[in-house]
């Protein structure tokens, strides 16, 4: 009986998972990638605008990096991204998709504001010692909440964090309206502008030097909490598999809580950073899409959280840059967004490109299937 024979091509190329690569190696196709991703935005720049790419991107290196205030508003923007990944971290090594942290750094801004409108009359390192553990307690607790339910119902993570930030942003609007100063503008205004009761103190004469110090232990405490301690390896053989965990003689779900008690306390300590060492007020926009972007910066990071602090630094220059060549070159928001975004494209390609590679086809061929099986080669007997 003849056979029915088919002829399927190999592709013309195909992804292949690359061997464990050296450091320096990673590190070069990173920046291979991340050039290639500013070469692409210069061209962007010069068809839509007409405008020089060198000038634009000079001018993107002052805005973030042109006066010794900008440079300390780039340190502080990258304080915030790093404090807020470093809280993600060991949620997401867990594998629990924590897309909340915004809720839960606007839940610990509003308990940092209260105790800055309530409680101005405490000494001031006891009032931001209250804030700090409050805040920390307040975004725990809003972390605690998904933990429980995926712990005991398998809910979806996801979705429950991600609803879990409007209600915290209703939760913000509610206590804006209730502080409102003055009345009728819909908005807190700074807090004790006077006093500067609840604001963080300069250190060495520099307004956000307390913001790095805390940011720079945190990391640290994670990055041993992580690696080095029963805990940090119970997340990873959880973040393995439940299964295993539990072969283990792993309480799965009281990791599960444990952790995200942990993730949102971080998280919460980002409220305060941002009410109490940066903006001084609350609104629905304390959080600013920060929760988002720290995502992205836990994931290209691999939840390591010395290594945040390099990419919160390179995500706070862009975004400080871009900011500066809307106002100095003419360009609107929409397009400084749209280089931010072409460039975080070629950074997330950067990370593929170091785990996979692309193989291309050398030569034609084919794979001939009768019925069934299939036989390489031209012919089938």
């Amino acid at each position: 009986m003849e056979a029915n024979l088919n002829h399927v091509h190999d592709p013309w190329v195909r992804i292949a998972k690359r061997d464990e690569l050296s450091f320096l190696t990673k590190l070069g196709i990173r920046i291979a990638i991340l050039a290639v991703g500013v070469i692409v935005c210069a061209v962007i720049i010069y068809i839509i605008t007409g405008l020089n790419p060198f000038v634009v991107y000079l001018t993107v290196v002052k805005g973030a990096f042109g006066t010794v205030r900008r440079v300390w508003a780039t340190v502080r923007e990258m304080m915030m991204l790093a404090c807020i990944a470093i809280g993600l971290a060991p949620a997401f090594k867990m594998k629990f998709w924590n897309i909340g942290a915004e809720g839960q750094l606007l839940i610990g801004g509003i308990v940092s504001a209260g105790c800055m409108i309530y409680l101005p009359f405490l000494p001031g390192p006891v009032l931001l010692l209250l804030m700090f553990v409050l805040s920390a307690a307040a975004g725990a607790l809003w972390g605690l909440v998904p933990a429980v339910f995926k712990a005991k119902w398998n809910t979806n993570e996801t979705l429950f964090t991600l609803m879990m930030n409007y209600i915290a942003i209703q939760l913000t609007a509610f206590f804006v309206s209730k502080w409102e100063n003055p009345k009728g503008s819909n908005t807190v205004g700074i807090i004790n502008p006077n006093t500067r009761a609840g604001w963080f103190p300069e250190i060495a004469g520099q307004q956000f030097m307390l913001n790095v110090i805390i940011v720079l232990v945190l990391a640290l405490l994670m990055n041993i909490y992580l690696k080095y301690t029963k805990h940090g390896y119970e997340i990873a053989v959880v973040g393995e598999s439940w299964n295993t965990a539990r072969y283990a003689g792993i309480n799965v779900g009281k990791i599960l809580v444990r952790t995200m008690l942990l993730s949102g306390a971080v998280c919460g300590i980002a409220g305060f950073l941002a009410v109490s060492g940066a903006s001084h007020t609350i609104s629905t926009s304390t959080a600013g899409g920060r929760g988002f972007t720290a995502i992205i910066v836990a994931w290209l990071a691999k939840f390591d959280s010395l290594t945040m602090l390099f990419i919160s630094l390179m995500l706070a220059f862009f975004d400080s840059g871009a900011n500066e060549i809307a106002s100095k070159c003419g360009l609107n928001d929409y397009a400084s967004d749209m280089i931010i975004g072409i460039i975080l494209f070629f950074i997330l390609a950067g990370d593929f490109f170091v785990n996979y590679r692309l193989v291309f086809r050398k030569k034609a061929s084919s794979v001939i299937k009768d019925g069934n099986s299939g036989v390489s080669g031209k012919e089938a007997a």
